[in-house]
Formats: C-alpha cells, sequence, structure tokens
C-alpha cells in the first residue's frame, strides 16, 4: 500500500487522527500535479518556433546591383541581372551551419517583387534573369527558395514590406487593398510558412509611379493589421507573425543582434505596433504583459543588409557570430541573421565559411555536459513526477517544480572531482509560462561558495539562459531561483567548459 492509499484509508475511520490523515492526503496527491499555468502563456508553435533558435534571412534584390540599401522604387528591373544564381547554393549553406530556416525578402521598400506577382509588373518576370522556371514556365525565385527548402528540410519564410516606395497608390486605400491581395498570393501559393516578417519601416519619400513625393501614413492604423494578420493566420495558421507588436513575435528593439539581459517573453498586445518609440519595451518585454510574444534578434552578417562589394572585408568573424549567439539564443532569444547573397546570386565565400565555422565553435562549447552525471539536490521538490533528476535527463517535457506557495529555492549538483566549468545553461518549461525574476549561480571552490560572476544581470530565464564566465575548478554547483512569479518550473541546467 503506497503513502497516498494509506492516508485515505486511515482518514476514513474518523476523529481528529483520520481528518488530519485527511488533510495530509489532499497534500500528497496535490504535490504529484503539475503547478497551474501562469499567464500569459506561449501557442504550442510559438515554443516549436523558438526551438529553431537560429535561422537565416535574405536580402536580395534590386538594391543588390543599385549598391543601396533602401531603393527609390525607380530603379529598372532589367537591373536585376545575376550571372550564375544559385538558390539550392545558399540553403546548403544555410544547412551546413546549423541553422533550421530561412527567410527571404519576397519585397523590399523598393516594391519589387521577387516573384511572378499577377498584380505588378515591378516583378521578377521583367528583370534580366533567366533561371529556371516555374510550373507556370516563369522565373521565380520563391518557388525555387521552396524547392531547394523542402531538398535541405528547412523551414521556409517570407517578408513582404508593408511600404512600397514603387506603387502609385501607396498611402491611399487603393494600396491597402493590393497588399492584401499580394500578402494572399504569397501565403497561398508556396507551401508552409514558419514565419511571416512585417517590417516597421513604413512611410517617407519615393517614386510612388512618377509623383516622386514624401507621403506620410498612420502607422498603428493604415495597413488595418487585423486583416492582415487573419489572412496570414486564415491560410498558414501555424506561421509566427514578426513585427514589432507580433503578435507571434517581437522585434528586439535594435539591429545589432543582441537581446536584453532581463527578457520577458510579455507584451500588453494593443499597446505595442509597428514604428513603437519604446525601445527598451522591445528589448526587455513588458512584465505587466498581457500576450506572449517573445523577442527575435535580427543582424547582419556584414554592415549592409543587402551586398556591397566595399563590405568583403567586414563580414563578422565567426568568434562574433558565437558571440551574437550567446547574446541571442543565450538570452532568451531568437538569432535571425541575415546574408546579403551577392550579384552573382550566391551566398559569399566568405560569409560562407564564416558562419560554418560559427557552428563549429557553438558545437564544440557546449559538446559535453558536465552535469549529466553529478549528485543533484534540491531545497524542496514538488512530487515524483517533478524530481530534481529531470533537469539532467536531456527530455524537454520533464522538470523540476517546487510546491505550491514555494516561490524561490535552490539546486547543487555536486561533481565526483574538482571540475572546470565557464558556462552554463539553463530552461524553464514555458509550456506552464515565464516565471523566473531574479536568480544566482555559486561554485563551491575549495570548499567555500563563491559567486559566479557572468558579466551581466542574472534576472530572467525563460526558454534558455546561458552564462559565460571565467573558468572555475569547483566541486559543486549551485543555481538558486530568488524571485519568480509562482512555483519553479526548470526542465534544464546544464554546464560545460568551452575552450575559449
Amino acid at each position: 500500500m503506497n503513502l497516498l492509499s494509506f492516508l485515505i484509508k486511515h482518514s476514513l475511520k474518523g476523529g481528529v487522527g483520520g481528518g488530519l490523515c485527511f488533510f495530509l492526503a489532499l497534500s500528497v496527491q496535490a504535490q504529484n500535479t503539475a503547478p497551474e499555468p501562469i499567464g500569459p502563456l506561449p501557442l504550442p508553435k510559438q515554443v516549436e518556433w523558438q526551438k529553431m533558435e537560429t535561422y537565416a534571412f535574405v536580402h536580395y534584390g534590386l538594391n543588390t546591383f543599385t549598391d543601396k540599401e533602401w531603393g527609390y522604387g525607380d530603379a529598372d528591373p532589367k537591373t536585376f541581372n545575376p550571372s550564375r544564381m544559385d538558390v539550392e547554393q545558399w540553403v546548403r549553406t544555410f544547412k551546413q551551419a546549423g541553422m533550421k530556416g530561412v527567410i527571404v525578402v519576397a519585397k523590399h521598400h523598393d516594391g519589387f517583387a521577387m516573384w511572378p506577382s499577377p498584380l505588378t509588373e515591378y516583378n521578377i518576370t521583367k528583370s534580366s534573369y533567366d533561371g529556371p522556371k516555374n510550373k507556370d514556365g516563369k522565373v521565380d525565385m520563391l518557388a525555387e527558395l521552396r524547392k531547394a527548402c523542402d531538398k535541405y528540410d528547412l523551414k521556409m519564410g517570407v517578408y513582404l514590406s508593408p511600404w512600397d516606395r514603387n506603387h502609385a497608390e501607396y498611402g491611399r486605400q487603393a494600396y491597402v487593398d493590393y497588399y492584401h491581395q499580394q500578402l494572399t498570393d504569397l501565403v497561398t501559393n508556396y507551401g508552409p510558412l514558419f514565419e511571416v516578417w512585417l517590417d516597421g519601416a513604413n512611410g517617407g519619400d519615393g517614386y510612388y509611379g512618377g509623383a516622386k513625393e514624401k507621403r506620410k501614413i498612420d502607422r498603428r492604423n493604415y495597413y488595418n493589421f487585423p486583416k492582415i494578420h487573419s489572412i496570414i493566420l486564415e491560410h498558414q495558421p501555424e506561421a509566427i507573425i514578426f513585427s514589432d507588436g507580433g503578435p507571434g513575435c517581437r522585434w528586439v528593439g535594435n539591429e545589432r543582434g543582441e537581446g536584453g539581459t532581463t527578457n520577458w517573453a510579455f507584451l500588453r498586445k494593443n499597446d505595442v505596433y509597428p514604428g513603437y518609440p519604446h525601445k527598451k519595451d522591445l528589448e526587455q518585454g513588458q512584465t505587466d504583459g498581457d500576450t506572449w510574444i517573445p523577442a527575435e534578434c535580427d543582424v547582419s552578417i556584414r554592415p549592409g543588409w543587402f551586398y556591397h562589394p566595399e563590405e568583403d572585408s567586414k563580414v563578422k568573424t565567426p568568434e562574433q557570430l558565437v558571440d551574437l549567439y550567446y547574446k541571442t539564443v543565450g538570452r532568451n532569444a531568437t538569432f535571425l541573421l541575415n546574408f546579403p547573397v551577392d550579384r552573382e546570386g550566391r551566398v559569399n565565400a566568405i560569409d560562407s565559411a564564416n558562419v560554418v565555422a560559427f557552428r563549429q565553435m557553438i558545437e564544440e562549447d557546449l559538446k559535453v555536459d558536465l552535469l549529466r552525471k553529478t549528485k543533484v539536490t534540491a531545497s524542496s521538490i514538488r512530487g515524483k513526477n517533478f524530481a530534481v533528476k529531470n533537469l539532467t535527463d536531456g527530455k524537454w517535457d520533464t522538470y523540476w517544480a517546487t510546491p505550491d506557495g514555494v516561490n524561490t529555492g535552490s539546486v547543487t549538483f555536486t561533481f565526483k572531482k574538482p571540475t572546470k566549468v565557464n558556462r552554463l545553461l539553463l530552461q524553464e518549461y514555458i509550456l506552464l509560462g515565464q516565471r523566473v525574476k531574479a536568480f544566482t549561480a555559486e561554485a563551491l571552490v575549495d570548499g567555500k561558495w563563491q559567486m559566479i560572476d557572468a558579466g551581466e544581470p542574472t534576472t530572467t530565464i525563460g526558454y534558455k539562459r546561458i552564462l559565460r564566465f571565467p573558468s572555475v575548478e569547483a566541486t559543486a554547483i549551485r543555481i538558486s531561483v530568488t524571485d519568480a512569479r509562482g512555483p519553479l518550473c526548470l526542465n534544464n541546467i546544464s554546464a560545460y567548459l568551452a575552450n575559449r
């Protein structure tokens, strides 16, 4: 007879002792149930998106050949003239770099469509490019990308700029209708999309069908974002929608590729919009947010988003990319790395070599989990289903949890012999909400506990938090959560010794 059955049996005998047994029975039973979720909560697709961690961005179009970042909207389509465009080479590079998907710019602010859009003549079929044809016999970069992604098992996403400096009706309702139709064309003809990207740069001077003037719009209301979201989700229900305010994921507030050291996956749904001015809210999230909208960190491997030959000597090094990984994925965000495809139509050899080397370095850094074979103890345990051993079993859906009302706690990992460590990785079971507000990390060195200084505040954890610090030779590691929004739910803690 187990403890719970014993307590229930004796509670039925009545009396004071029986009442006490019944109370204890309920307590034991409660500790074997999961903690109540604390909202806001992620959708399952948001969790799967965050597990992707790193994926590629591709900026390629007329700007590549005009040497501009933001085209005015008046460039001749025939200017687009790659000599040996190879979309499969892009995807093969991304696969070798360990990336899980690619988002391609289907239309930038210049309005040039990189697919045979039936809604505008300003598209790739009017260019000098004479590459592979789609099922309708037309050149179509998006169809090429879809085929390559399917071959190499990468997810595909699209960027469709709301701002269009070519379209004559931009700033009026006719353009909004056009944009909605163009978006519908994209989300219905290129298979499953994991993300749709809506840029926050909107309104300004442009060609606008020859008017060559400056046009202003109401960023918050002009495009009818509720309609845009409904179009996307009707046809791509699993897609994550990116903009400053989501609703799927948010801009992190900078293009340096740096997440906030404090990073909540929450925003107030109706408060943040494209062009939102309060960058700190985007970097750190809003603690009183009512909707799960995690951060995505976008950054280019070069200074520019589009290719410029003079930047061949300015490509981020593998070491710089490793640093960005720790400042994005290691701070509860995703890492969206842009590749400016060159004028030949390929990911440049320098970019390719550096990003593959970056992946090799990260894999080497996080190769051997030093906590897997340690003795693990905890200050409290919710019940057998939430044992502390779950922290080191390598399974996503098992986690250590504390009892109801216990919002702080510590776990200690004891090595068999002194062990050098310089990386710590922590994860919360975010399906039940993001909870941790503050934590500390300590190492037991020569019989004394000393704080591990990672050089940044140890506040939030979320999906993943990675700390880097000078190597310490410890006999034990202790993680203490000192403040949280509810009972603790951690599904992984790992330690590593990187060679750098």
